[in-house]
């Protein structure tokens, strides 16, 4: 909607001004600039608002506005008078106007730096958020414009004005002047109103996710009058589920008599229902779903489930119309899961939800699964079925045009059904929200992650993310920095969600093993020494153990203090005539949960070989009251030592699993009731069984990482404030405003070694110098002058850093050794012109490393280390933080490399001086954080000694900062 010429001669229609916007009962709303189009909207909207608003508004009764208000809340420069509306099904529902003002308060004729700024809500729409994110943008708007600040008058009964303002988080001040409350707002961002912004943010966007996913009422639109297809499926696992609200089937081709199918009630649309529908699947070819989107919109659906394909994934006309799909739903304040969506399952006991196409619906449980891709949701479907695991949700969002990861990241977080998330993702539609969400997340609960489509122009078509030059590793790296626990499959995910949903979290990384099996306690140790974990030789029982013998074993494992979790290996016993006996699995699992019920919390995983019914007995939520008694004559709880192998053949006799006693530790625990009451009978906690060692530990293994990151996010690291002392944040600020110009290239500028040495020692960071040697000569001068001994190195591009090449000769002693060096170094490699020879002082030895800064336009700021040469470049040994870098984030990079043990003293070697190290990484994330116009620094090498540091090289880039969305307004990517 492009404003006329007399609306703005100079100011172009601000397009980018429009976002959609989540509401805080979940509806969504689309705020956008008013034009001089919007005058019969202005006043349609204005005679919906009760005369008690209109009050409030204009301090005085303002029955209707005037040919003159219309034109003057119509018509806007966009620069010193903006008006903003919120818009739901194209009808205005609430306002929001600044004027400029200059200090006397009349409007400004030279530029200001206040406003005036007033709302109106439509009755109707008050209390659901709509004046507080109409505040978010206009004031964006203004901080766009030069403006700082916003003057407000309201009147003392309007108290819910009044809390807008007051709950914004910005720096305010407030005066009652004239029968009226005077506000003034700074409009600069603060920490308050970031965390304001994004707990809005949060409540909004986990309501919008409940409303699909926890309905009163679902409508499947295109149920099959025949059995089969995939309405007629869904309303059928509809049924099955025992869906606990309303159901009905709609199809435009249904026959006027038909009053029901499979039991429920037919229609042939929406409309025709006569009672509100929370929640739509949609079924139907693509080109009839504008239609049946329609129909929901104008009847109060709240959601849709859009299960039809043929959209972003069948090519350029398929986006296109998925982009209309997503403005067509949200017009209507509805949002989408899909389209090409395999549908969603709630197991919460007041909802039952099943409104997927799942043959398998694994039982209730507090598992989250979120899922791109149907095929895999399929997959995990039926991996957590065959496993006895359970789902608290399941969510296949399709193309996720609307509906992410990252909105049911914000519905988990405080979701009490659910402990553990398991996300399987294709694309990251917005990584650096993505980021903040999983940490945030994964300080309360357990977040697992499977990244397909991990190569560089994978992305799979559906999906429209924006582009990232970050390697997966870095990915990968920047998750496990946010406390993410990623996986390479989906069996791994299902293993390690698992084991994270039935067990405590270990407190360490000490690992007891016990079993039947030699072999596979040695295989189970292996696996363990293979990922980092600390395991003691394992115990074996030998093939004579009996159930009680591993119930003992077991207890006295967990209650050992030098013992954090316990992998118990269980091959079948050998039976007289040679069989292997595999149907005790039952007994087994028994008095393995009984075991690890009664002792301490620690996590215990099962390694079986072909034991039947073992994992699933394992899997089961059982009550000791239903423990099965085990009625065999005892053996001995330690078979001796010194047996005949033949004997140690013989198939044990189990003994009686003892009923739990009054006075055991299991009662002890659960002794909460009171006098006369009766005890709760206690539930035993499933326990995860593998079919192989290295599964079960690499599930521990995560496991242990995931703890360790926990308790250190408890406590979060800090930047040293010494730091403060030694930058000049203002000088570099005003060296890179001169450096960029008042016209800066979109593609930015390399900055010269000196420009880059000067800007770098703003922030304590000093380059050591090189002086240029275009001939044999200006090298002997340059020698001279910063003294012997030497370095002579190349700056050509081709060359840089590339030692291997002949490009470096160090130590130079003195001028002889420099002009043969000189003559070497061109006669190998070309004329000086070429090589840009340049000498440089040398450095104390040390271990030579690189630093580096970028700014990726979908992540962020990245902070990267390694060690410098051939060997890190080719085994990709770097490691990587987001920036802002704390000092733990700066410790964690040194010594989370492969090769770290260099810098501590391997071998004997003196160690290094790390905590330079970390100061240098810490300067340089706040120079990129300080300034995003700094989208690339490269230290390179820095080479550490026993004693300090020096940087021998360094480039930096400047260009005009990315956009950061993280930090505007709260909006949904447009379309």
């Amino acid at each position: 909607m492009q404003p006329t010429p007399e609306q703005s001669p100079h100011h172009a229609y601000p397009d980018h001004w429009e976002a959609d916007v989540v509401l805080r009962d979940g509806g969504t709303a689309r705020i956008r600039p008013i034009t001089t189009d919007d005058a019969e909207r202005l006043v349609s909207f204005y005679e919906q608002v009760s005369d008690e608003s209109k009050y409030y508004r204009f301090f005085a009764p303002y029955p209707r506005l005037s040919d003159k208000d219309v034109h003057r809340f119509t018509h806007h420069d966009y620069v010193d008078r903006v008006g903003l509306a919120v818009t739901i099904g194209g009808e205005f529902i609430a306002t929001v106007r600044y004027d400029r003002i200059d200090a006397t308060g009349r409007p400004a004729s030279v530029p200001a730096d206040e406003a005036e700024v007033a709302f109106l809500v439509q009755d109707a729409h008050q209390g659901r958020g709509v004046a507080s994110a109409l505040l978010e943008h206009i004031a964006a708007v203004a901080r766009e414009r030069g403006i700082r600040r916003f003057a407000a008058e309201v009147l003392p009964a309007n108290n819910k004005m009044i809390k807008v303002f007051r709950d914004a988080g910005y720096t305010q001040q407030r005066s009652f002047e004239d029968g009226a409350v005077h506000l003034t707002l700074d409009l600069e961002p603060t920490a308050e109103s970031l965390a304001v912004q994004r707990a809005r943010e949060q409540r909004a966007e986990a309501r919008s996710v409940q409303r699909l996913i926890a309905p009163g009422s679902v409508a499947v639109v295109g149920t099959g009058r025949n059995p089969g297809g995939v309405g007629r499926t869904v309303l059928r696992n509809l049924l099955a589920a025992g869906f606990t609200g309303r159901t009905y089937a709609v199809n435009s081709a249904f026959a006027a008599d038909q009053a029901t199918i499979d039991g429920v009630p037919a229609h042939r649309s929406i409309g025709e229902i006569g009672e509100p529908v929370d929640l739509a699947v949609v079924a139907v070819p693509a080109d009839r779903v504008p239609e049946a989107v329609t129909d929901c919109g104008e009847h109060g659906v709240q959601g849709l489930v859009v299960l039809s394909a043929g959209y972003a994934e069948w090519g350029a006309e398929g986006r296109e119309r998925q982009r209309e799909l997503v403005r067509h739903a949200r017009s209507y304040g509805m949002r989408i899961i899909g389209p090409n969506a395999f549908g969603v399952i709630n197991n919460s006991e007041a909802v039952r939800l099943n409104a997927s196409l799942a043959p398998e619906s694994p039982a209730p449980g507090r598992i989250g699964l979120f899922t791109q891709s149907g095929a895999i949701g399929i997959a995990l479907l039926s991996g957590l079925y065959r496993r006895g695991a359970g789902l608290s949700t399941f969510i296949s969002a399709g193309n996720r045009a609307d509906i992410s990861g990252n909105d049911f990241l914000q519905y988990w977080y405080e979701d009490p059904d659910t402990d553990v998330v398991l996300l399987y993702l294709e694309s990251l539609g917005n990584p650096r929200k993505f980021t903040r969400l999983a940490r945030r997340t994964a300080a309360v609960k357990p977040v697992v992650v499977v990244k397909g489509a991990r190569h560089s122009g994978s992305t799979p078509p559906g999906h429209a993310v924006p582009v990232s030059r970050i390697p997966d590793a870095t990915v990968s790296a920047l998750m496990r920095q946010a406390g993410v626990i990623r996986v390479d499959t989906v069996t791994e995910m299902v293993d390690a969600g698992l084991l994270l949903a039935d067990q405590p979290l270990p407190e360490g990384p000490r690992v007891a093993i016990l079993g039947n099996s030699e072999s596979l306690g040695l295989l189970t140790y292996d696996a363990c020494l293979a990922e980092g974990l600390r395991p003691r030789p394992p115990r074996d029982l030998t093939t004579a153990a009996t159930p009680q013998n591993f119930r003992d074993a077991l207890a006295e494992a967990l209650a050992d203090r030098s013992c954090d979790a316990v992998v118990v290996t269980a091959i079948p016993w050998v039976g007289e005539n040679g069989e292997a006996e595999s149907g005790d699995g039952e007994v087994l699992a028994a008095a393995l949960r009984t075991a690890a019920a009664t002792g301490p919390a620690k996590p215990v995983a099962v390694v079986h070989v072909e034991i039947g019914g073992l994992a699933e007995a394992l899997a089961a939520a059982t009550s000791t009251a239903a423990l099965p008694r085990v009625v065999r004559a005892s053996a001995p709880a330690v078979p001796d030592a010194s047996a005949a192998p033949a004997d140690r053949a013989v198939p044990p006799t189990a003994q009686a699993v003892p009923p739990t006693a009054p006075g055991d530790q299991l009662t002890q625990q659960r002794s909460d009731t009171g006098p006369g009451e009766t005890p709760a009978v206690p539930t035993l906690g499933r326990i995860p069984a593998y079919p192989a060692a290295e599964r079960a530990v690499r599930a521990l293994a995560e496991a242990v990482k995931y703890a360790q990151w926990r308790r250190q996010a408890a406590v979060p690291g800090k930047v040293p404030e010494f730091l403060d002392d030694t930058i000049d944040e203002a000088g570099a600020a005003a060296r890179i405003d001169a450096l960029l110009g008042p016209d800066p290239d979109p593609r930015g500028r390399p900055l010269s070694h000196d420009e880059a040495c000067e800007l770098l020692g703003r922030y304590g960071v000093t380059v050591r110098p090189t002086l240029p040697a275009p001939d044999p000569d200006a090298a002997v001068a340059a020698a001279a002058r910063l003294g012997y001994p030497v370095a002579l190195k190349t700056t050509a591009p081709h060359l840089r850093h590339r030692a291997d090449l002949g490009g470096v000769r160090l130590d130079v002693a003195n001028e002889a050794a420099l002009r043969r060096a000189y003559g070497e170094l061109t006669d190998l490699l070309g004329k000086p012109t070429e090589l840009q020879p340049v000498v440089q002082s040398m450095a104390p030895r040390g271990v030579d490393t690189v630093v580096r800064a970028t700014i990726d336009p979908a992540a962020g700021a990245v902070l990267s280390f390694g060690l410098a040469g051939a060997p890190s470049e080719l085994l990709g040994d770097t490691a990587h933080r987001l920036v802002p870098a704390t000092d733990r984030d700066a410790a964690e990079l040194i010594r989370s490399i492969r090769a770290a043990p260099v810098l501590f003293g391997w071998r004997g070697s003196a160690p290094v001086d790390t905590a330079a190290l970390e100061e240098l990484l810490l300067r340089v994330s706040r120079l990129v954080d300080d300034h995003p116009e700094v989208v690339s620094v490269a230290l390179e090498p820095v080479v550490v000694a026993t004693q300090g540091l020096t940087v021998l090289g360094a480039s930096v880039r400047l260009a005009p900062p990315p956009a950061r969305t993280d930090l505007g307004p709260r909006r949904l990517p447009n379309y």
